[in-house]
């Protein structure tokens, strides 16, 4: 029966990988593989290490209390919640931005001539908002469950095909760590959204909300973090696999990766099927093509789910329906969303790379301040004692809180005044 539960319980850590799972592993992984080897690794799960018990604390907050992280910011002050408000719409666009376009350089890839980056972009988020709109939580959860299979399943065969063919890079075209500043500047590009951003630590407290009012079955808060344990260690273990494949291909081959979004579409799907074969063309390019969607549908699903409740905390009198779930803030929020995103693709999008290092990057230096407001949620008078996070846990968060905010003022104070 135990064992069941551990199973039904199942849900909200695979939607959170699903939403991870994404730009930071389909190309800042692989990106990293490719230029340095396997040199990133030990450095890859560090960073994994320490900002796990930001993202622990979501779930943990929600099975505990019944409610999301927003309430508990709330709860430590308006000035919490007004501070994620902030910080949240200064990187929402940005990152709605990179993750559609990779997913429309993905489209162009598979299907050449069809449209333009910019065309398929304006189809992926107007299909997205049309799901949006009618989505139920248990839907995009079951979706979200078999596209995380589909990946992880051709990822580990390609990996294993991949390392069976050796690892050999040419020395003429090695490139070593160096922890010089281009050196650094990519390690947190990388890390920004590895495995996530931070900011999904509030997502998750919400899909815990909607895990417990299906009613089928309430995960106590053992399950609620046996679930988020799956879906972080196997995003872990995922961003290990592509890292491979960067390095068993291309590393110290002469290539690099492209700064077209279509272009390394290309390329990454080559990757898989230089190591499988030209037969699994079609089953890689669905499997990209499903996790990149699926990151893109949902991202923008929470932004507005989650803004609606943050501004009718603040505003109260915004709120006239407990029960409306969706209603005209969910729509002005996704509007303004959907605007924002148009807008930096349509005139500022420089590249693909720079789109994507830019959207991480401001994810690792924001990083710190949510981390600090989650520990500072889970650690409150509200929280019950028995499931306050323990000593260890509590140790590993002050440490990664120095970690992040050390690199984050390195990289402001060299970009601000060394460069």
């Amino acid at each position: 029966m135990r064992f069941r539960n551990l199973l039904r319980s199942l849900g909200p850590g695979l939607l959170w990988a699903g939403a991870a799972i994404g730009v930071s592993h389909l190309v800042q992984s692989t990106r990293a593989g490719a230029i340095y080897g396997f040199q990133l690794v030990i450095l890859i799960l560090l960073i994994n290490l320490f900002k796990y018990p930001f993202f622990e604390f979501g779930p943990r907050y929600a099975s505990s209390t019944g409610e999301s992280l927003l309430h508990g910011y709330k709860r430590l002050g308006k000035g919490a919640l007004i501070l994620y408000l902030i910080l949240t719409i200064t990187t929402m666009f940005t990152l709605q931005a990179a993750i559609t376009v990779v997913t429309a350089g993905l489209f162009s890839t598979v299907f050449p001539g069809a449209f333009s980056t910019v065309t398929w972009t304006i189809i992926i988020l107007g299909i997205a908002t049309l799901i949006v709109s009618i989505g139920k939580y248990s839907l995009l959860d079951k979706v979200i469950k078999f596209i995380i299979i589909l990946l992880a399943i051709s990822t580990i065969i390609a990996v294993v095909s991949a390392f069976t063919k050796g690892f050999n890079p040419n020395p003429e075209y090695i490139r070593n760590f160096n922890w010089e500043f281009s050196d650094i500047a990519l390690l947190i590009a990388i890390a920004g959204w590895m495995p996530s951003a931070i900011d999904i630590s509030v997502w998750h407290s919400f899909w815990s909300i909607a895990k417990r009012k299906e009613g089928k079955h309430i995960p106590t808060v053992k399950e609620s973090l046996f679930d988020f344990n799956v879906g972080y260690i196997g995003t872990a273990i995922l961003s290990l696999g592509f890292l491979s494949l960067g390095a068993l291909v291309m590393y110290g081959s002469g290539e690099s990766f492209s700064n077209s979004g279509t272009t390394f579409a290309g390329q990454l799907i080559s990757l898989f099927t230089s190591s499988l074969g030209s037969w699994s063309y079609i089953f890689i390019a669905i499997a990209a093509l499903a996790t990149m969607s699926s990151t893109t549908l949902t991202c923008l699903d929470a932004y507005p789910r989650v803004l609606k409740p943050a501004t009718e905390l603040l505003i109260p009198n915004l709120k006239k329906n407990d029960n409306d779930n969706w209603n005209w803030l969910s729509w002005f929020w996704l509007g303004i969303l959907l605007t924002g995103t148009m807008i930096i693709i349509t005139f500022f999008l420089k590249g693909m790379s720079f789109q994507v290092d830019l959207a991480t990057t401001l994810s690792f230096l924001t990083a710190p301040i949510l981390g600090y407001l989650n520990l500072k949620v889970v650690t409150s008078n509200n929280m019950p004692l028995e499931n306050q996070p323990g000593m260890w846990l509590k140790i590993l968060s002050w440490i990664g809180l120095i970690i992040l905010t050390g690199f984050g003022i390195y990289y402001i104070v060299w970009k601000l005044f060394l460069l």
